[in-house]
């Protein structure tokens, strides 16, 4: 077999070298030559709007539930679900007749006790007779002062038995009071004007009101007036104050968007899986009974608002440029601590640092302060690959200033 001639062997090893220092040289060269792209967006004037974005649940601004402090079986029942009721209407009656016998009870033992009274009054004024007829005997030398002395002494007692018996007809009078008013709690009256949005009992159950007073009714105040108790996270909660203008909606009406205002920003915390929220409560009038008790609410609170106002994209405060070190130190920071930040423009062609200083920002945009920008001004935001394009911005090739 021929062997290969070491002469054509030397021969393609400096071609194939040849051919990787030209490809090298090549890439080197090229790639040098391309400027930096890179993408910018027009400064323009425009609204920021921060806002905090919370669910909640839409209820009554006050509800009173209704129970009973006497127990026993109900007999009959006045109001249902979304019964229209007036202060002072009857909407429930508990079996009235044990209490009433506890009543006709205490008002025999008063009875009793005034009779009592009018007895020992006869014994007492008897018990003075005798004592001052003995006092005179005793002064004619015609009894003795054994005699005299017992007969003050059982005068005293009857004093004491009258006064005995006057404390126990107050007694039994509060124990006829009481009675008479447990028997009036037998009738379930309603406390306020509304509506009734729960019922938990029916006609032939028996409550207890033993351990823990039942609730046999809930009453709406007022329906017109509705609030959302939302749960903002503590990260947010910083931003919220009272008054702040809130909108949301509900799955009931998707396409409406009802209007409020925050009314109470609460100081206690909840706190679910070590997770800390608090109630943020949101005030909506609801003159078309549209908001229902329990509706899940989707609420964007307001908390800041700048209009027609010069803005800058959040994106820029993020860009750097890769090459920059070249430029001041004071540059070479992509951006300063807020609000005094650092972007870059495009000056006629030439990629130059901007000190600026911000104002609202709503996760998007940041106002601008300062007055070292205009509205047209061209902001870099991004850096882009050569031969890239976007919709929205231009990339366009920058120098830096020498």
């Amino acid at each position: 077999m021929p062997k290969s001639s070491p002469r054509i062997s030397v021969r393609w090893l400096a071609v194939a070298t040849a051919v990787a220092l030209g490809v090298a040289g090549y890439f080197y060269f090229h790639v040098r030559s391309v400027e930096p792209v890179y993408v910018t967006v027009r400064l323009d004037r425009g609204d920021i709007i921060r806002s905090v974005v919370a669910t909640g649940t839409v209820n009554p601004v006050i509800t009173v539930q209704v129970g009973t402090y006497d127990s026993g079986p109900i007999i009959a029942l006045y109001a249902d679900f979304n019964t229209q009721v007036k202060a002072g209407q009857l909407i429930a009656k508990i079996d009235p007749r044990p209490f009433q016998v506890k009543v006709d009870q205490d008002k025999a033992t008063l009875a009793n006790a005034k009779a009592q009274l009018a007895k020992d009054l006869a014994d007492m004024a008897y018990k003075k007779l005798t004592f001052e007829r003995d006092q005179r005997l005793l002064e004619a030398n015609a009894a003795s002062q054994d005699t005299v002395d017992s007969a003050r002494s059982a005068a005293d007692q009857a004093v004491a038995q009258v006064a005995l018996d006057r404390a126990n007809i107050q007694q039994q009078q509060a124990n006829l009071e009481e009675a008479e008013v447990n028997l009036g709690y037998t009738n379930i009256i309603s406390p306020v004007d509304g509506v009734v949005v729960s019922r938990n009992v029916d006609v032939g159950q028996t409550v207890a009101a033993s351990f823990q007073t039942p609730t046999l009714f809930v009453i709406a105040k007022d329906l017109t007036q509705m609030q959302v108790d939302t749960n903002v996270s503590e990260s947010d909660i910083g931003n919220v104050r009272t008054g702040d203008a809130a909108h949301f909606s509900v799955d009931a009406f998707p396409e409406r968007e009802f209007e409020g205002s925050v009314g109470q920003v609460r100081q206690a915390p909840i706190t679910v899986q070590n997770v800390v929220t608090y109630d943020v409560v949101v005030n909506v009038a609801n003159p078309e009974f549209l908001l229902k008790p329990g509706m899940t609410a989707n609420v964007t609170i307001i908390t800041g608002r700048r209009n027609n106002v010069l803005r800058v994209p959040i994106q820029a405060f993020h860009f750097s440029p890769a090459n920059a070190s070249g430029l001041a130190v004071a540059t070479s920071a992509a951006y300063l601590k807020p609000p005094h930040r650092r972007i870059w423009i495009d000056d006629a062609g030439t990629l130059r640092p901007v000190s600026i200083i911000t104002g609202l920002n709503d996760g998007s945009y940041a106002e601008v302060l300062s007055d070292s920008l205009k509205p047209g001004d061209r902001v870099v935001v991004d850096e882009a690959r050569p031969g890239a394009s976007d919709n929205t911005s231009s990339p366009t090739p920058l120098r830096f200033p020498h």
